[in-house]
């Protein structure tokens, strides 16, 4: 006969719910019984049909814990009616009927089968972890159920939720609340603020409860360093309280073998004591036996990813009230408990009252892929939290580098087939290109490395961790027995976590069965291992290259001040002890894999060197070459340099071999519209023409403006044809510059120019004498007097429209008179002239009568 729990007295409501409508929203507390108890009373109701149970859970160890456990009530084994799926480990057969799965599998079945034949309910536990996969998940199925499938259920269960918004997602599906079963608690918290280190704290708490109190202890810790910190502190307080032996020190996080896991939340036996070291995996949906105390860190540890650089750091926090109380619960799930707070009451007042959904402060380049492949923009769906616009060009931008998406955002054939994979984008990525190099078995250890926390233990006396990523690797292949020991001294002096290199070595077996790396279909064949042996030249090489086909955005160069320049423009630096005792702080190239994101220089974390010319060989595609043709105004001429970038690096800045005519062409134009006409090589010739033009256009506006304005802006069209193929003021000087401003006239005009604007005058005495143009309103004629005798008129130009200006001068070339009347001037002011030069220049021809006079170019006339 089984246990009564507090969900039984609410399973009537929750049966009722589900056959009137297609969703429901549970409400129960810890402990109520909500995960073990639903899916099988709800098995052979009428609406399900036979039909399949997909329940969600957001760890490992609570699916097959949970699927265990129901299956322990049933009499059966896992994998009967009751099975699960989690990544890489499934226990399912024919004859199951209720699936305890993990949300990213969940998100993979959706996108095979939109419609989820076979399955006739959905439920989704522990929905307030606001796991970003279960936020996913929950969208994806209500379109679903919405387009394909409105006989589909979906129950939403929760300890700690609103319901009301997520009632609102399911079209106001109906809420059922349950009251969990739980003893009372006794709560202590530290009188103040204690800054002794977290491993001190613990051990010492755990210490005095365990002189205190009976039963087993959980300990809430934010991450697995902390737990091992943690578990040599207190074994060697044990020690010396003599209770070696008697306590078992069992930690339970998520990078732990199944194995290691199950034996965490076993019952303790033979009369020891148990006290299990976790991280918030422990929070819900566990329930480990015996526990009656619970001493709490108040920290998590959770990723925070930032759009403004494109990087997730790991960040401790306080826990939220919430998670809090969750934590405390589970000392009172069997009998009465206690919990140790290590923070202040005043402390506990200001903790948030609830976390913040993942989905805000997440990478969602997975999110951003599975969209991709499902077909639809994120707001095109429902979210109860919608997931932030600028994360999701971040990732998009990162998708499409890695070759998932197009430049207009569609997903690519490659984008598919890494989102199959089921692994983060970067490390699939990095596996599908490394098939062809023969490099699959060592992208595989690669990816389970960067996904396993640092291998290289670093606490006191050790000093800091090196950041070379080569140093990881080569720990990993000589603890497989083989690899050169480039780095052996390094190698040797470091501390390695052994069971973090076993993690490392099933992940990457796993990840080799998923990518199917040694088939026979396989590209990894030995002859290519030997080809890409040759390319690469050296192992670490090809470590360097998996790691920038994985972190593209994270390629950078070094500048002159030793700080990197990332492709994507973010600033990058070591940490001065790094940068003084690592030979990679001189690397011209790396690729930084892990950064803190903190001030305007990210801090170097891991980093591996790459050559240049590996860039160039397998980035070529995404490099872009730049032409840069601009004038310099120092050397006088068109420089043209070709620029090869990668992103925002710049890998090649060198003389041009060949730029493109039409582009110096264009500089060479703006150099001389920069430095003006005076550029060109102007003869006296070259102006005379320049003004005569602009004569002819002031008094007919359909010939040239010659304007020095508007001929620099004209200069394409008059003088571009003219300059093609040079590029310096000395090519320039070889410009004939009157033949170039006569061809911009037609044959006509040339004419009609030598007619209304002619050059010079012959005047009476013979002389050709030039005109001056350059007052367009008044043309001059410079002559001495003694050359127009008997010329009785002004000449006139322009079809005698313009008079010219004469500037009658002395024998000695001063002017003595300006007139545009001729015939006035012999008739009144000749003769005043007359006496004024007969009296300075007497050997001169000064005739009474200069209409009838013979003009002469001599002091008389001749004969």
């Amino acid at each position: 006969m089984h246990q009564h729990l507090p969900i039984d007295e609410v399973l009537p409501s929750l049966r009722r719910a589900l056959s009137e409508r297609t969703g429901a929203v549970l409400v129960a507390e810890p402990g109520a019984g909500k995960t073990t108890r639903v899916p099988l009373a709800l098995l052979e109701e009428p609406w399900l049909q036979g039909e399949r149970i997909l329940m969600l859970e957001p760890r490992r160890i609570a699916a097959r814990s949970a699927a265990r456990f129901m299956a322990q009530a049933l009499g059966e084994k896992v994998g009967e009616t009751v099975g699960y799926r989690v990544r890489l480990d499934t226990q399912v057969s024919a004859k199951t009927r209720v699936e305890v799965i993990t949300e990213g599998i969940l998100t993979r079945m959706l996108q095979d089968d939109p419609s989820l034949d076979g399955v006739g309910l959905l439920i989704f536990d522990e929905f307030h972890e606001r796991h970003l996969h279960a936020d996913l998940g929950l969208a994806l199925a209500i379109e679903s159920q919405a387009v394909l499938r409105d006989d589909l259920r979906i129950l939403v269960m929760s300890a700690t939720l609103e319901a009301g918004p997520v009632s609102g997602m399911l079209g106001g599906a109906p809420i059922v609340e349950s009251r969990g079963r739980s003893y009372p608690v006794d709560t202590h918290y530290l009188t103040r603020r204690d800054d002794a280190r977290l491993e001190q704290k613990v051990a010492r708490t755990v210490i005095t409860a365990l002189a205190r109190h009976e039963g087993d202890m959980m300990v809430f810790l934010p991450g697995a360093g902390e737990i091992r910190r943690v578990q040599e502190a207190l074994t060697e307080a044990l020690r010396a309280q003599s209770l070696e032996g008697r306590v078992n020190i069992a930690p339970l996080y998520g990078q732990l073998s199944p194995q290691a896991q199950d034996a965490a939340i076993a019952p303790s036996g033979n009369g020891s004591r148990k006290v299990v070291l976790a991280t918030a995996i422990a929070e819900t949906s566990l329930t480990v036996e015996g526990v009656r105390v619970v001493i709490d860190s108040g920290l998590m540890r959770v990723p925070r990813f930032s759009p403004r650089t494109g990087m997730t750091r790991l960040e401790t926090m306080p826990v939220s009230r919430s998670s809090a109380d969750q934590r405390r619960g589970r000392a009172g799930r069997l009998g009465p408990g206690v919990c140790y707070r290590l923070w202040t009451e005043q402390e506990q007042a200001q903790l948030s009252a609830h976390g913040t959904p993942e989905l805000l402060d997440a990478d969602l380049a997975p999110l951003a892929l599975e969209l991709a492949v499902w077909g639809a923009e994120a707001a095109a769906l429902q979210w109860l939290t919608p997931p932030p616009v600028p994360a999701l060009n971040q990732a998009a931008d990162l998708l499409k580098q890695l070759g998932a998406l197009t430049a207009a955002g569609a997903l690519t054939p490659h984008g598919r087939l890494l989102a199959r994979s089921g692994l983060h984008p970067r490390f699939a990525h990095m596996i599908v290109q490394s098939a062809p190099l023969g490099l699959g078995q060592t992208a595989c250890q690669l990816a389970a490395l960067l996904g396993e926390r640092d291998i290289v233990r670093s606490g006191p006396g050790t000093g800091p961790s090196s950041p070379d990523l080569r140093l990881r690797m080569e720990m990993l292949i000589q603890a497989e027995g083989g690899g050169k020991q480039r780095l052996a001294g390094r190698v040797a002096q470091a501390q390695v976590d052994a069971a973090a290199i076993q993690r490392i070595r099933e992940q990457s077996e796993q990840y080799m069965r998923i990518f199917e790396i040694g088939a026979d279909k396989e590209t990894c064949s030995e002859p290519a291992q030997k080809s890409i042996a040759v390319t690469l030249q050296d192992e670490a090489q090809a470590w360097s290259l998996l790691a920038a086909f994985a972190y593209p955005d994270r390629i950078a160069e070094r500048r002159a001040d030793g700080r990197y320049l990332l492709r994507s423009g973010r600033g990058a630096a070591f940490s001065q002890a790094a940068a003084a005792n690592s030979p990679l702080a001189q690397a011209p190239y790396l690729v930084a894999l892990h950064l803190d994101d903190q001030g305007a220089d990210s801090r170097i974390l891991l980093a591996a060197p790459i050559e240049r010319s590996m860039l160039e060989q397998h980035f070529a595609a995404d490099m872009a070459r730049e032409a840069h043709i601009a004038w310099d105004r120092t050397t006088k001429s068109v420089r043209a340099r070709e620029r090869v970038r990668l992103g925002a690096l710049t890998l090649k800045d060198a003389q041009h071999p060949a730029p493109d005519a039409g582009e110096v062409l264009r500089a060479l134009l703006q150099g001389i519209a920069q430095e003006g006409l005076a550029l060109l090589p102007w003869t006296k010739h070259a102006r005379q023409l320049q003004a005569r033009l602009q004569f002819m256009h002031g008094h007919w506006p359909d010939w040239p403006d010659a304007r020095d304005e508007a001929l620099l802006a004209a200069l394409e069209e008059w003088l571009g044809p003219h300059i093609y193929g040079m590029k310096s003021r000395d090519d320039l000087q070889k410009l004939n510059v009157s033949a170039v401003l006569e061809s911009m006239l037609p044959w006509d005009m040339r004419q009609q120019l030598g007619q209304e604007a002619p050059t010079h005058l012959v005047v009476p005495s013979g002389s050709r004498i030039a005109i001056d143009y350059s007052d367009p309103e008044r043309p001059v004629l410079a002559v001495r007097l003694q050359e127009v005798f008997g010329l009785k008129e002004t000449p006139h130009v322009a079809m005698g429209k313009v008079p010219l200006t004469l500037h009658l001068l002395s024998p000695a070339q001063r002017p003595v008179q300006v007139t545009q009347d001729l015939a006035s001037f012999w008739k009144t002011t000749y003769f005043d002239v007359k006496k004024d030069l007969k009296g300075r220049y007497p050997k001169h021809y000064w005739p009474d009568d200069p209409h009838e006079a013979i003009a002469t170019r001599r002091t008389k006339p001749q004969g």
